[in-house]
C-alpha cells in the first residue's frame, strides 16, 4: 500500500531532520577513492580487502579453495545462459514500447468471482504462477549470472567468465536493438487495476550486488572502459528516473522494506555514476527516516511483522539496512553505530532475530512458508565484523554448518578474520 506524502527537496529534508533527529555520524574510515585504479570499483565490499582476498585466492590459499570452487560452479552454470533482453517478451507494455521493462505484481491473482478475473485481488505472500514470465524472470536470471561470472572472473582470472558477463550486460543494457529503456514505469502492474506501480522498483532491489560484480570485471579485455562508461550513462539516466518520476517518489515515501531497498538503489547508483554528494545525502537521512521509524527499541520491525511471511520480510529489511551501512562505509556515513532516541539500531534489529535463527526461541508471528534461518546469515557475518562479538560468529556457524560456511562466497567478500 502506498503512503501519501509530499516530496520536498533533499536539502530541505536534510535540514529539517537535523533539527528533529540525530544525523548519521561520519564513518571512521575515509570514503573510497575511485581514482585508485588498482582497486576494484565496488560499493558493498571494501575495495582494499577485496583486492587482498583476490591475491590470496590466485596464490592458491587452501582456506579459500571451497569458496572459489563454489564460485566456479556457479559461473560454469551461468555460462549456459543465453543473452536475454526486454525484447524477448511477447506482451507489449502499456507504454507501447517493448524496450520498457514490464512485470506483474507477485501477490495478485485473478478474482474467481469474475468471468474475466478482473480486477485481480491480493493474496499476500502467495506468488502468482504468472510471475516471472515477462521481464522480471529473465532479468533476475541475467543479473544473477552476471554476479556469478563477475565474482568468478575476479577470483580466478578466467577470461571466458568476463566475456560472457560482458555479452549479457551489453544485450540487456547497451545494444540499441535489445537495450532496456532506463525506467520501471510498467513494473508490477496489476491486471484490471494499474499498468505499473512505484512498488515495482523492488524488482531491482538486488541490483547493487550486480553493480559490484560489474566492478570486478574491470581489467578484463572483454569489458572495456567504454563499456563501463556506457553502463554508467545508462544508470545515470535510470537514477534520474528513480528520483524524479512519480513511481520513484511513491517508493521513496514508503515506510517498510520498499523504502530501504529504494535508498540502497539510489545510493549505489549515485556512487557508481560519480554522484557522491547525492549518495551521502541519501545515506545521511537513513538514521532519522528509516532506522528510527522502521525499528522499535526492542529491535522488531512492525511493518515486516505484519506480513504473512514475517520472518522473511524482517530478515530482508535487516539485510537492506546492512546494505545501506556498507554503502555508508564507501560514502563516509556511519550507519552501524547509530542509535535512535529509543535505542533503535541496525544491531538491535539483528539481535532481535538472532535467537529465532538459532532455535533458542520460537517465531510467534505469521510465516506461511518454512522459516529459513539462513536468511539471517549475511547480517550475522557483517555484525561479527563490525561489532567484534563471538556470539555472532557462533550463531553463523550453527545456522550454516561447517561445509556451507567454508564454501560461502561471503568468505571472499566479507571475511570474518578481518574487521572493517
Amino acid at each position: 500500500m502506498k503512503t501519501i506524502g509530499i516530496r520536498v527537496p533533499h536539502a530541505i529534508v536534510a535540514a529539517t531532520l537535523a533539527v528533529i533527529a540525530p544525523a548519521c555520524s561520519a564513518a571512521g574510515s575515509a570514503p573510497m577513492n575511485d581514482a585508485d585504479a588498482a582497486l576494484p570499483k565496488v560499493y558493498l565490499a571494501a575495495p582494499t580487502e577485496l583486492a587482498a582476498m583476490r591475491r590470496r585466492a590466485l596464490a592458491g590459499d587452501k582456506s579459500l579453495a571451497p569458496a572459489v570452487a563454489k564460485l566456479r560452479r556457479a559461473a560454469d552454470k551461468a555460462m549456459r545462459l543465453k543473452p536475454v533482453s526486454v525484447m524477448d517478451k511477447v506482451q507489449t507494455p502499456a507504454t507501447g514500447d517493448r524496450h520498457d521493462y514490464m512485470s506483474v505484481g507477485p501477490y495478485w491473482w485473478p478474482d474467481p468471482k469474475k468471468p474475466d478475473g478482473l480486477p485481480y485481488i491480493r493474496r499476500d505472500g502467495e506468488v502468482h504462477s504468472g510471475r516471472g514470465t515477462l521481464d522480471d524472470g529473465p532479468f533476475k536470471r541475467m543479473s544473477s549470472a552476471v554476479v556469478a561470472l563477475g565474482r568468478a572472473y575476479y577470483f580466478t582470472g578466467h577470461e571466458p567468465y568476463a566475456t560472457h558477463a560482458a555479452k549479457l550486460l551489453r544485450t540487456w543494457f547497451l545494444d540499441p536493438a535489445t537495450r532496456m529503456n532506463p525506467n520501471l514505469t510498467c513494473a508490477q502492474a496489476i491486471p484490471g487495476r494499474c499498468t505499473g506501480r512505484g512498488i515495482g522498483i523492488v524488482d531491482w532491489g538486488s541490483v547493487p550486488v550486480m553493480i559490484d560484480a560489474v566492478g570486478m570485471l574491470d581489467g578484463s579485455k572483454s569489458w572495456k572502459a567504454s563499456d563501463r562508461q556506457a553502463l554508467q550513462k545508462w544508470f545515470g539516466e535510470f537514477l534520474t528516473w528513480l528520483t524524479d518520476s512519480k513511481h520513484g517518489k511513491d517508493e521513496q515515501r514508503t515506510r517498510n522494506n520498499h523504502a530501504t531497498q529504494y535508498d540502497a538503489q539510489v545510493a549505489c547508483y549515485a556512487l557508481f555514476t560519480g554522484r557522491k554528494d547525492l549518495a551521502r545525502n541519501v545515506l545521511s537521512q537513513v538514521c532519522p527516516r528509516r532506522i528510527n521509524t522502521h525499528i522499535r527499541p526492542d529491535g522488531s520491525q512492525p511493518e515486516e511483522l505484519a506480513r504473512t511471511k514475517s520472518w522473511d520480510y524482517s530478515c530482508a529489511n535487516t539485510q537492506n539496512f546492512c546494505r545501506l551501512a556498507l554503502l555508508g562505509e564507501r560514502a563516509g556515513v556511519d550507519l552501524w553505530a547509530h542509535e535512535g532516541p529509543g535505542g533503535q539500531s541496525i544491531r538491535k534489529a539483528i539481535d532481535f532475530l538472532l535467537p529465532y535463527a538459532t532455535g533458542n526461541k520460537t517465531w510467534a508471528h505469521k510465516q506461511i512458508k518454512p522459516l529459513r534461518a539462513s536468511r539471517l546469515a549475511l547480517p550475522l557475518r557483517l555484525a561479527a565484523r563490525r561489532y567484534g562479538e563471538a556470539r555472532y560468529v557462533e550463531a553463523l556457524k550453527k545456522i550454516a554448518g561447517p561445509a556451507r560456511l567454508a564454501s560461502s562466497a561471503d568468505n571472499l567478500l566479507y571475511p570474518l578474520a578481518t574487521k572493517n
